[in-house]
């Protein structure tokens, strides 16, 4: 029998231990993650845990059961409700309704009855279980939903192969709906070396799409197929700034992927772009953001724009590289490769370049394009020139009298080079990067609406990305650095001030005084009013 987690979420420990005991959760099926005392409680186990079922009071403090309702369904739409409540009123029943609760229960709770329902409840994710994993559903699905003329406009759009006076007939021959304001490429990069043994990657793959078509098609018009392997998705966008949202929706996609289909996936997120045209540049910056799962670990969502802010395209240059795809190799190892792996990119893009037989006028052009492009990719990377290319040195002149040994070992120097620059240049920008944010909490802890959300977007980068580097860097989720430090704060006011628990909650970024004292409670093990009047003068205490 398939395990599903349970959380049950209640105010009233006597009655969440009651249920905890008198109900057989192994026999039914289930893993009982624990219990939280509200819904604010709630919301962070289920960030941090795969939560299946939730079982919860309405009435608890600081957040009730239908506003967590509300916000685990908008959060995780599969996650199933149990409603349970001593109020017998029709508004919550209907509201339950509304929210597609599976149950609506009044207390005292029947462990009988308690049963039935977490067994219905048990055979119901049986069944979405066993369609998402169904091979033979998958097979059929994948007949089913490639549409070849679909697929085919699909991969010439971001190739770059599709006229301005084509593009109108061909989605109106098609029956294709692009017509965002903006646009954005997604590339979901399965792991197959991560994969279960067994199952065709094929599968897994088409499972993947199908959870992201029902995550994503409608409310970002999202058109989905396979390229190279792997799942890409064209999402349109009312705003430019919904590339943050965009980001985190793949975040959550990945998370879902790893517990609904035991696959690692790797979201990259392009640049977003304004043209259908223009999607090309949006997929190369998908592509290399999905290489850099190297760097960040696989299972994220990484967007291009993320990982490099300051990088200007030059739209003339990238359409050009799109025929040069071993060179695009060896800028992607620059960028997040080791030096081995660099060198052999330099090495099979010297070996693989038509330079068997060429004239010497061939042999010449090919050296000032290659300089050429080497600069380029210098100045789109915030790279001095200089620092590579001597001002006293004519490189052109120089890489003239090269062989082609010779040109390897010289490329192979200056990309090493260029390779250790744009190193250094990332960990400042992370660090940078950490410290204003440590610099806004503490400019602006007693704001009680700071979040990870707006001061991402203040930062230019998505909450995704944001939370990961900031706890890489700093060893604490977000929300733990600024609990820690309004607690600092409040026990240094409980010491100094004379005033009451209500006035010093508010001076640290609390609009509730009630959650204020539980939050320092949990953390210090007593009351503000308590420790005030203990005379205790050492914080952490």
């Amino acid at each position: 029998m398939k395990k599903y987690s349970v959380l049950l979420v209640d105010d009233e420990e006597d009655v969440v231990k009651a249920i905890m005991q008198k109900i057989d959760w192994d026999g039914l099926g289930y893993s009982l993650l624990g219990y939280a005392k509200n819904g604010l409680e709630a919301l962070e186990i289920a960030e941090e845990k795969q939560v299946d079922v939730v079982l919860t009071d309405i009435k608890m403090p600081y957040m009730d059961g239908l506003t967590l309702s509300h916000k685990l369904k908008e959060l995780y739409p599969s996650i199933k409700i149990v409603i349970f409540s001593g109020f017998d009123e029709f508004e919550y029943a209907k509201e339950a309704i509304r929210l597609e609760a599976e149950e609506y229960v009044l207390k005292p709770v029947d462990s009988g009855e308690l049963s039935r329902i977490f067994r219905t409840v048990h055979e119901r994710l049986d069944k979405e279980f066993d369609e998402k994993q169904n091979i033979n559903h998958l097979k059929n699905y994948y007949l089913e939903s490639l549409p070849i003329l679909q697929e085919s406009f699909y991969t010439s759009l971001i190739e770059g192969n599709v006229r301005q006076e084509d593009l109108t007939r061909a989605m109106l021959d098609y029956q294709i709906d692009l017509t965002g304001k903006f646009y954005a490429v997604v590339i979901l990069h399965n792991s197959v070396s991560l994969s279960p043994e067994g199952i065709n990657p094929v599968l897994i793959s088409m499972s993947i799409r199908k959870l992201a078509e029902e995550r994503m098609q409608k409310g970002w018009r999202a058109c989905f197929f396979t390229y190279l392997g792997n799942t890409v998705i064209l999402a349109q966008l009312k705003r430019e700034e919904e590339h943050y949202r965009l980001t985190d929706e793949m975040e959550t996609l990945c998370r879902m992927a790893k517990y609904v289909c035991n696959a690692t996936i790797t979201a990259g997120i392009g640049k977003t772009v304004s043209s259908l045209l223009d999607l090309p540049l949006s997929y190369l910056g998908a592509r290399d953001a999905v290489a850099y799962r190297v760097l960040y670990g696989r299972g994220k969502a990484i967007a291009v724009s993320d990982i490099n802010p300051e990088e200007r395209e030059n739209p003339s240059l990238n359409r050009e590289l799109l025929d040069e795809e071993r060179l695009l190799d060896v800028y992607r190892s620059i960028r997040m490769a080791s030096k081995e792996e660099l060198f052999k990119d330099i090495d099979f893009y010297i070996q693989n370049s038509r330079l068997e037989k060429p004239s010497l006028q061939e042999y010449q052009f090919f050296l000032m394009e290659l300089v050429t492009n080497i600069h380029k990719f210098l100045i789109s990377n915030q790279v001095d020139a200089t620092l590579i290319f001597p001002k006293d040195e004519d490189v052109y002149q120089k890489v003239q009298q090269f062989s082609l040994e010779e040109l390897s070992a010289w490329m192979k120097r200056i990309c090493e080079r260029i390779q250790g620059i744009i190193q250094e240049k990332r960990s400042d920008k992370t660090k940078s990067f950490v410290k204003k944010a440590v610099e806004h909490v503490h400019s602006h802890y007693m704001d009680k609406n700071l979040s990870v959300e707006g001061l991402s977007m203040e930062l230019h980068v998505s909450a995704a990305y944001f939370s990961t580097v900031f706890k890489k860097e700093t060893g604490k989720s977000f929300i733990n650095y600024l609990t820690d430090y309004r607690m600092e704060k409040a026990l240094r006011l409980l010491i100094e001030e004379e005033e009451k628990t209500y006035i010093i909650a508010e001076s640290v970024g609390y609009a509730d005084p009630n959650y204020f004292s539980y939050a320092f409670k949990k953390k210090f093990g007593m009351s503000p009013s308590k420790y005030k009047t203990s005379g205790m003068k050492q914080e952490g205490v």
